[in-house]
């Protein structure tokens, strides 16, 4: 990842013109604390039941993938998690303190970065920027710096004095990310982060964002692209109908998943596959690979180790779909 693109805290910022940035570093949170905690939430309007129990943890440092399907209740968590809204029970902590009793404490720990940017679209991004510093209680001259770096590592200095309505909808979402970082905050909630951004910009946020949980800030992040949460998260919270069905770490893969192999020989290969009793079917398409059930990338360099030992010219072995995705198929909840 380039250098520019490293989100530094502000107190680790060159001095802006003037004075320094900040006169003491923040204490350290504790890191035996959750980043994020939510225990057994629930929000209704009216006979909708929105969140319906929610409950998981989300450790510091590290990447959490919020999923479920549309209406799932993921963007009501999201504004409970934020401070924006009362759950109607439970309990949502950000770093220990409670989103309802310490309103104010949580609401100034948190980054929240909704689907859609909606601001005041005749300021300009560095008006934007700056007035969200001060609402945050930063002086001026301190939001400004965080503004001109921020800008310029989200690659929108070109349009610092322009309106926000002349953006487009990725240099939007742009906007919306340094307008959630422009505090430095220790949680981020970003729903749908990518949304309307090029193949490159989607590059760009995952490094930005993995470099953030890198320096120890927790992030929750909600998309419908599960191909690209594969990539970069570290946990991940199933929703459906407004209930968590399933929280875990990204990495567990403790049943079989579908992967697909081939070999030079096809013939070669199936009769490996039965001398070492591993089931298999054709894969569809013609293809001549098969496909067979693997715990994972050590259960596949076993295969590949033991077909190439026993003498099976092994060219493909892939997972059918990410990790997410499987998970997310076999819970099959929305369709109950």
């Amino acid at each position: 990842m380039s250098e520019k693109l490293t989100v530094a805290p502000p107190t680790s910022l060159e001095p802006a013109p003037g004075g320094p940035v900040s006169s003491a570093a923040p204490q350290p949170p504790d890191l035996n604390t959750p980043g994020i905690s939510a225990t057994d939430l629930h929000r209704s309007f009216g006979t909708v039941r929105a969140v319906n129990g929610v409950t998981f943890d989300a450790p510091q440092g590290s990447i959490t993938a919020l999923i479920g399907p549309n209406g799932a209740g993921k963007t009501t968590l999201l504004l409970i998690l934020a401070g924006l809204l009362q759950p109607d029970h439970g309990q949502a902590r950000i770093l220990g303190n409670d989103t309802v009793a310490d309103n104010l404490k949580a609401r100034s720990l948190v980054g929240w970065m909704p689907d859609s940017f909606g601001t005041w679209d005749a300021l300009t991004c560095r008006e934007i920027l700056t007035t969200f510093g001060a609402a945050y209680g930063l002086d001026k001259q301190k939001s400004a710096w965080r503004t001109h770096i921020l800008l310029d590592q989200l690659y929108l200095s070109e349009f610092a004095d322009s309106p926000a309505r002349v953006l487009s909808r990725g240099q939007k979402q742009r906007l919306g990310l340094a307008r959630a970082l422009i505090h430095d905050p220790q949680v981020l909630l970003l729903d749908e982060p990518g949304s309307g951004l090029d193949p490159r910009s989607r590059v760009d946020l995952r490094d930005i964002v993995r470099t953030l949980a890198e320096q120890g800030k927790t992030i929750l992040i909600s998309s419908h692209v599960l191909s690209e949460l594969d990539e970069f998260t570290d946990h991940a919270v199933f929703l459906s109908k407004g209930r968590t069905v399933r929280a875990t770490g990204a990495e567990a893969e403790s049943t079989g998943r579908g992967w697909r192999v081939g070999a030079l020989d096809e013939a070669a290969l199936r009769s490996f596959l039965a001398s070492a009793d591993i089931p298999w079917k054709d894969a569809p398409g013609g293809s001549g690979e098969v496909i067979v059930s693997l715990r994972g990338v050590e259960s596949a360099a076993q295969l590949v180790q033991a077909a190439v030992s026993a003498g099976v010219g092994v060219h493909t072995v892939a997972p059918l779909v990410g990790r997410l995705e499987e998970t997310y198929l076999q819970l099959d909840e929305e369709r109950r």
